[in-house]
């Protein structure tokens, strides 16, 4: 399967069957994320476990097809990470859709069809929101911004 095909099933599925998509009540991490360009709004909520790592990730919110699936593969991408770990996955993720870094199925899965995303300049805020904000709720939550 190459990129274009990930691409188009990957995003497909997880913008119509986004997974996670549900609050986790407190405690947890929590931040939300806004993209002004578009009008995408989620909140990321993180649960860590005892041995800090990532025991549960999940969102709300409503944005478009982008938004929402990048939102659906994070979540299923961060089970299981310690912060450095999910730290790394964002630098990753971040490079991947900016083009500083080329996707490798290999390494990050399913994720290599965010990659697609480079094609459509406009939609790299919307595919990058919801990395900002989990990266924002686990250095202590707020409002972040794609603007």
């Amino acid at each position: 399967m190459d990129l274009a095909d990930l691409y188009r099933d990957v995003i497909v599925d997880h913008n119509r069957n986004p997974r996670n998509f549900r609050k986790i009540p407190p405690p947890c991490e929590h931040a939300e994320g806004l993209n002004p360009l578009c009008g995408d709004k989620l909140q990321v909520y993180v649960r860590m476990g005892a041995d800090d790592r990532i025991e549960d990730v999940s969102f709300e919110g409503s944005g478009c097809a982008i938004s929402v699936a990048s939102a659906s593969l994070m979540t299923e991408s961060l089970r299981g990470l310690t912060r450095p770990e999910a730290d790394a996955l964002y630098e990753r993720i971040h490079g991947m859709l900016t083009g500083t870094e080329e996707a490798d199925i290999d390494t990050v899965g399913k994720l290599a069809a965010l990659a697609g995303v480079r094609a459509y300049p406009s939609r790299v805020k919307c595919a990058s929101l919801c990395w900002h904000t989990i990266h924002s709720a686990l250095a202590g939550g707020g409002v972040v911004s794609t603007e």
